[in-house]
């Protein structure tokens, strides 16, 4: 019979896996390409190392994939504790994915606009490269949508570690904050993008808070060990 302990150190293992690609894809990359109103330079960047950029778009693709099956670990791991909020929790986690999928187009399109040569005779270079900028930044734009989704599956999760019996109270207090800080960071650049970076820092700060302590948690401690429990 699998154990709690067992099925906890599994899905902490691709929590953070899932996690890992982010920084590197989700901000390294826009720092080293994008050149904030110059759009000639942006595709320069891009022109010159396409194989990292290629590398960013692939690690985000990896990270969407391992999520999912992070979510089907932790349903695995939390049905017992109420098989809807379980349920919720991994719809929530499933829909975030094609988004991220789609997402990486306007990354693809980027790339393919700045190199330029199959469209050459339509467009001249300076609008190539104004397209290739404004996709890299409606794939930012995207990025909020599926940001919303990364919030809001927390919302489940946390109820569900608090009352799970076999993982810490405070780590479920803690994400449940994290969810909040991500929708609202997102929500707060669609409607108010001139304080979004504020919210964005702060939501940083109680994303790592909530999800750092609970992916430590689950890789040095994993959960109290007995056996996993079916839902009445």
């Amino acid at each position: 019979m699998n154990s709690t302990k067992k099925a906890a150190r599994t899905a902490g293992v691709l929590y953070f896996l899932s996690s890992l690609p982010a920084p590197f894809s989700l901000l390294y990359i826009p720092s080293v390409f994008m050149v904030m109103g110059d759009a000639t330079a942006t595709a320069n960047k891009i022109r010159t190392s396409p194989l990292l950029f290629r590398v960013g778009i692939v690690a985000e693709l990896i990270s969407a994939t391992t999520f999912i099956f992070m979510g089907l670990a932790f349903y695995h791991l939390l049905k017992g504790v109420n098989k809807k909020h379980a349920l919720l929790m991994l719809t929530l986690v499933l829909i975030s994915v094609p988004i991220s999928f789609l997402n990486e187009l306007n990354r693809v399109a980027a790339l393919m606009l700045s190199n330029g040569a199959h469209i050459a005779g339509a467009l001249d270079q300076p609008q190539l490269d104004a397209l290739a900028m404004a996709f890299f930044h409606l794939h930012g734009s995207g990025l909020l949508l599926a940001q919303i989704f990364w919030g809001l599956w927390l919302f489940p999760f946390g109820v569900l570690v608090y009352r799970s019996g076999f993982l810490p109270r405070i780590l479920g207090v803690l994400l449940i904050p994290a969810g909040f800080g991500y929708v609202a960071a997102s929500l707060t650049s669609l409607l108010l993008p001139a304080y979004g970076d504020i919210v964005f820092h702060i939501a940083g700060m109680l994303g790592g808070l909530g999800e750092g302590s609970t992916m430590l948690w689950l890789l040095i401690k994993g959960a109290k060990d007995q056996p996993l429990e079916d839902p009445a």
